[in-house]
């Protein structure tokens, strides 16, 4: 019985002990949230709010049910196997007199142009002459205007826009689109646009990011081999090119590779080419790839270097001391140890790399465009924001898997050789 009551009695001391220490942990995490809530919201203004903003862009469909309403509300119950009935060719009328004495129908005209070329001047015709009508019956009168209202595709085409939110912009995308007798389609051949350029994005990345890693992986591993003071000072050569501009390097390369540039005369000059037939190294996929491997080169040297100091130069000598020959070390002892800084760097490089703009843009000619030159030119030249939208979203989505499958393969410990 005294053992018991003794043990109770410890027990109970130890509450207020307890209750203190969840107090301390608690203020401890306040503290910490508090501090990282400038950071937390710097993200979020920075990052979380223009993602946001470009996931909503790329399915807002506001254009048809904010300035046709009553078109929307006549065609709700419609089912798309006939032509409407008289009421909504009314409505129609209705909204497009309105639109014209609102100057709104642009706006309409502009979007059902974005899905059906040609909608334009249907809208913007039907709205100036239905505003010089006074009454109906309306359907003769639009049919009179233009036979395409007589016709079932304009109608569904109508149908499927009343909604505020639409997948137009990501069928566009991927190269698809809404057939007469509303079935998606692909894009005939001669007018897909935007998944080669995925293609084209996507192997020329990995491209980059292989010759990244063929180049900075050797002049990592001699950095890494030298004394401490000549190491420090080579580096300074490989964070030169981010205190040089951007644009400067560029225009040096396009000196360097252009018909007339230095590397051409010198080839010249030594005979290698003939002075009629020189190669032509920018403003194409050459061009491209090229410049775009010197400017990422610093992304793929720095993680490798950050790896590469930390593996001890006696897991080396310890396998050639056990008869192992020098390549054969390398390639089974170093090299396993190295990979996760060529996981990073080449994660790294692939995502800059497939995000790229200035550089494409300068260099890259016809052929070595890529999805981001598409997407600049939807936002400041065709004002097509929400098919920008959907390209920059399905863009930073594969962004995330590559960086997802990444993450997962090198937190489980996989990244190895042999």
């Amino acid at each position: 019985m005294a053992a018991v009551t003794s043990e109770v009695a410890a027990t109970t001391d130890r509450e207020p002990l307890k209750r203190a220490l969840r107090r301390v942990e608690r203020r401890r995490r306040i503290g910490t949230f508090l501090l990282t809530t400038p950071l937390l919201a710097y993200l979020a203004l920075m990052f979380v709010l223009p993602l946001g903003f470009m996931l909503w862009r790329s399915v807002a469909n506001r254009a048809v049910p904010e300035n046709m309403t009553n078109t929307v509300q006549a065609l709700r119950d419609w089912q798309p196997t006939r032509l409407p009935p008289e009421s909504a060719y009314a409505a129609l009328a209705k909204d497009l007199k309105a639109a014209r004495e609102h100057h709104t129908f642009g706006r309409i005209a502009k979007r059902l142009n974005e899905v059906v070329p040609g909608m334009f001047a249907l809208i913007s015709k039907s709205a100036f002459r239905v505003s010089r009508v006074e009454h109906g019956p309306w359907k003769p009168v639009l049919i009179k205007i233009d036979k395409r209202w007589g016709e079932m595709p304009v109608w569904r085409l109508l149908k499927r826009e009343s909604s505020p939110y639409t997948a137009d912009f990501y069928l566009a995308s991927l190269d698809l689109h809404y057939n007469g007798q509303g079935h998606i389609v692909r894009e005939a051949a001669y007018n897909r646009i935007y998944v080669p350029l995925f293609i084209r994005t996507f192997w020329m990345s990995a491209l980059i990011t292989f010759l990244a890693l063929a180049l900075g992986y050797p002049l990592a591993y001699w950095l890494t081999s030298l004394p401490e003071g000549k190491s420090n000072l080579l580096m300074i050569g490989v964070l030169l090119p981010f205190w040089t501009s951007l644009l400067v390097r560029i225009t040096a390369w396009i000196v360097l590779l252009q018909s007339h540039g230095v590397l051409n005369n010198l080839m010249v000059w030594a005979h290698i080419v003939p002075d009629l037939h020189r190669p032509k190294l920018i403003y194409n996929q050459l061009g491209t790839i090229i410049v775009m491997t010197q400017v990422l080169l610093p992304f793929m040297i720095l993680p490798l270097y950050s790896v590469m100091r930390g593996i001890s130069p006696s897991y080396m000598r310890a396998a050639i001391s056990l008869g192992s020959k020098p390549a054969y070390a390398f390639w089974r002892v170093y090299a396993p140890l190295t990979m996760p800084g060529i996981g990073a760097g080449g994660l790294l490089v692939f995502i800059l790399a497939i995000g790229y703009y200035i550089t494409p843009e300068l260099v890259g000619g016809q052929t070595g465009q890529f999805i981001s030159n598409m997407i600049a030119y939807n936002v400041q030249q065709s004002l097509n924001w929400g098919l920008a939208a959907a390209l920059g979203t399905i863009l930073t989505a594969i962004a995330l898997i590559f960086y997802m499958a990444y993450n997962r393969i090198a937190g489980v410990g996989r990244i190895s050789i042999g």
